[in-house]
């Protein structure tokens, strides 16, 4: 029987379910690619080398996973995109088994057909709402929960409340680790709840981000690390620290002031989850 050769990305724009998606080549990477909703960039993936992360706050995402005890895990990954950090973790840590949860079908065919998904081990995906699939999960069967899932530039808010957050405490084994990703700007509301929801379920926390978004400064990323057991903040801070942007690592009393009497997200609430000004992706 003839090998199948992997077919070739092509860049372009490609419906999905939920709107549009476009494919961009990294012009300085042979085989790297961003894919890109609305305007606003989601992922990025180098098909050559799936440990090269090319934006920064996925690689203080890498830095946690990397802190985690050595050997295989088991990962739900709420938020496909272009699969970056289930790759990042096939790669890492061989013999993972991972678990993706998005619900835009088409883009997941997409990601299968342009991005070599099927190629990346140990690896299945569930079209299905983030809040549905993990309400579907067995207790104790997860290392680690991956929340990295937004419509264009926005966190769904039904993924941020202490509801959901509580279902997710529960797939997690005793050690296990939360790792979200969520985007905020100007005064940090929206950040400020969130760690107040995440902190109410889990003990041990952490926010990760380039200094002038944790100031809020300017919209960007913040990663948050969460555990019922010590995280390894000595370890987070110091590759924090050594990045490009040299992010900070709050935690303890100075996340404590971070949060500042802002109250936990629940179901029913109403929330408006921040937007990004438009020159923030040159719209």
């Amino acid at each position: 029987m003839a090998r199948r050769v992997p077919r070739e990305p092509v860049p372009g724009r490609y419906p999905v379910s939920f709107g549009e998606v476009e494919l961009l080549q990294d012009l300085d990477r042979p085989n790297g690619w961003i894919l890109s909703s609305g305007g606003v960039p989601q992922s990025y993936v180098d098909l050559d080398d799936p440990e090269y992360l090319d934006f920064e706050y996925v690689r203080l995402m890498a830095d946690v996973i990397d802190l985690i005890d050595d050997g295989p895990l088991e990962v739900v990954h709420v938020g496909g995109g272009g699969c970056t950090v289930p790759r990042y973790v096939a790669a890492t840590r061989p013999g993972s088994r991972q678990t993706v949860v998005e619900p835009d079908a088409e883009l997941v065919q997409l990601v299968r057909d342009q991005l070599r998904l099927k190629s990346v081990p140990l690896l299945k995906v569930r079209i299905a709402d983030g809040r549905a699939a993990v309400e579907a999960t067995w207790d104790d069967s997860a290392d680690l929960v991956v929340l990295d899932a937004f419509t264009g530039a926005v966190m769904p808010v039904g993924l941020a409340t202490a509801e959901y957050l509580a279902d997710v405490a529960r797939v997690l084994r005793y050690p296990g680790t939360l790792l979200v990703n969520l985007a905020d700007g100007k005064g940090l509301a929206f950040a400020r709840r969130f760690v107040a929801t995440v902190r109410d379920t889990f003990r041990h926390v952490a926010l990760l981000a380039e200094p002038g978004v944790m100031r809020g400064r300017r919209f960007g990323n913040l990663i948050v690390a969460a555990s019922r057991v010590e995280l390894p903040l000595r370890d987070l801070t110091r590759r924090a620290a050594g990045g490009l942007t040299q992010a900070r690592c709050v935690h303890g009393d100075d996340l404590t002031r971070f949060v500042a009497g802002a109250h936990p997200i629940h179901d029913g609430q109403t929330v408006i989850a921040p937007v990004p000004p438009p020159a923030v992706f040159g719209s």
